[in-house]
């Protein structure tokens, strides 16, 4: 959601973490059709590095699973992960796939929608629409900043 003079910003795992989300199982019948798209969608740029990791579910089962995570000796690796930085980036960038902020939107109102919450994502959420409405994110009559 970028393009190579305005890029955008993705979430990506960062090596080493951990995270709360959700485990897509494919199914077996279409798994190599499936697990080829995912590929091509995930590996276009270059950025991930793949891995097999060991998820535990929330039925108490442990599994094996792709997970995508982040270069950080790629280009387009941004280290400086604060709000304030990456929000006029998102802000800003558009490419063929749509606008970096839509895709921010539309992430958050997913989690939303699955009862996850998460602060910083909160925080930068906020921070984009303020950026996109001609608000000052910094502003003290901006509420929800400090």
């Amino acid at each position: 959601r970028g393009s190579a003079c305005q890029p955008g910003r993705m979430l990506a795992l960062k090596e080493g973490g951990r995270t709360t989300g959700v485990a897509y199982r494919l199914p077996d019948a279409t798994l190599e059709e499936e697990l080829s798209l995912l590929w091509k969608r995930e590996m276009i740029t270059g950025c991930y590095m793949p891995s097999w990791c060991k998820l535990e579910l929330d039925d108490g089962r442990t599994v094996n699973a792709l997970v995508f995570i982040m270069d950080p000796r790629h280009p387009l690796f941004e280290a400086d992960t604060r709000a304030q930085v990456i929000a006029p980036l998102i802000a800003t960038a558009s490419g063929p796939l749509g606008t970096n902020a839509q895709y921010l939107f539309s992430l958050d109102q997913e989690l939303t929608r699955l009862g996850m919450r998460d602060d910083c994502l909160n925080e930068l959420v906020s921070r984009v629409r303020a950026l996109l409405d001609g608000a000052q994110p910094d502003s003290p009559l901006t509420p929800g900043f400090a």
